[in-house]
């Protein structure tokens, strides 16, 4: 027993203490990063490269995040890290057959970037549960969605939405256009598969569906309850 409290404690510890340091720490880099990086170099892949620039909430566009928003989670604003009515519909989409659908929102995403690894297993998806819980608990949602739109991926080795914005619009994340915005939004379920520099008429059509969703929230308005959460 004092074996098992030791460990239960540990593993608080440094599960807690990084969290809380993100308050105002911005990590140079995440583990989906890092195992990118480590797996370019097992397949030998001399020309890649990470590509990410972390700046503030305050230096990125409204629309950029409130594309994301639209895109992948909605009820960003309401929800306490995990919205119980998509996982509900996911799951009866997946039982009904066809393509498997998630359900994770925008502080899930950001929880497995941050802390985990690419794959499917029950003690993965523990521990993303785990990490998003301690980030609602310990940050503001703007932090939360600023930490997302630096780490998420845009393309190969482009994460964050200052890198990809230079990447493929020549200009700064400040600049960025609805248009613009919701492209970027619109690779996020598959930013390898999905190409911001070659856009299918799937993507453009997701793009408008974003453009459309963006509207509806109320435009950059939306956006104010996650400004107050910051404090």
């Amino acid at each position: 027993m004092r074996f098992l409290r030791t460990l239960l404690l540990g593993l608080f510890v440094v599960t807690v203490v990084p969290v809380a340091g993100l308050r105002e720490w911005s990590p140079p880099f995440t583990a989906f990063m890092l195992h990118a990086r480590i797996q370019a170099w097992m397949d030998g892949d001399e020309d890649f490269r990470l590509r990410q620039c972390w700046v503030p909430f305050a230096a990125i566009a409204p629309e950029a995040a409130l594309a994301v928003v639209a895109a992948e989670d909605q009820w960003f604003n309401r929800h306490f890290g995990f919205d119980l009515n998509a996982m509900e519909q996911a799951l009866r989409h997946n039982e009904a057959g066809g393509k498997i659908r998630g359900a994770s929102t925008l502080s899930q995403q950001t929880a497995k970037n941050l802390f985990l690894y690419p794959g499917k297993s029950y003690i993965r998806k523990a521990l993303e549960a785990w990490f998003t819980v301690l980030l609602e608990l310990m940050l503001p949602k703007q932090r939360i969605l600023e930490i997302y739109l630096n780490i998420a991926q845009f393309g190969l080795g482009i994460y964050g939405v200052e890198a990809a914005s230079q990447h493929f619009f020549h200009k700064q994340a400040a600049s960025l256009t609805s248009a613009e915005a919701a492209l970027l939004a619109a690779v996020l379920p598959n930013p390898i598969r999905l190409r911001v520099d070659q856009p299918t008429p799937y993507l453009l059509g997701r793009q408008a569906w974003i453009l459309r969703q963006m509207k509806q929230l109320g435009g950059t308005t939306y956006l104010q309850d996650i400004r107050a959460s910051a404090g």
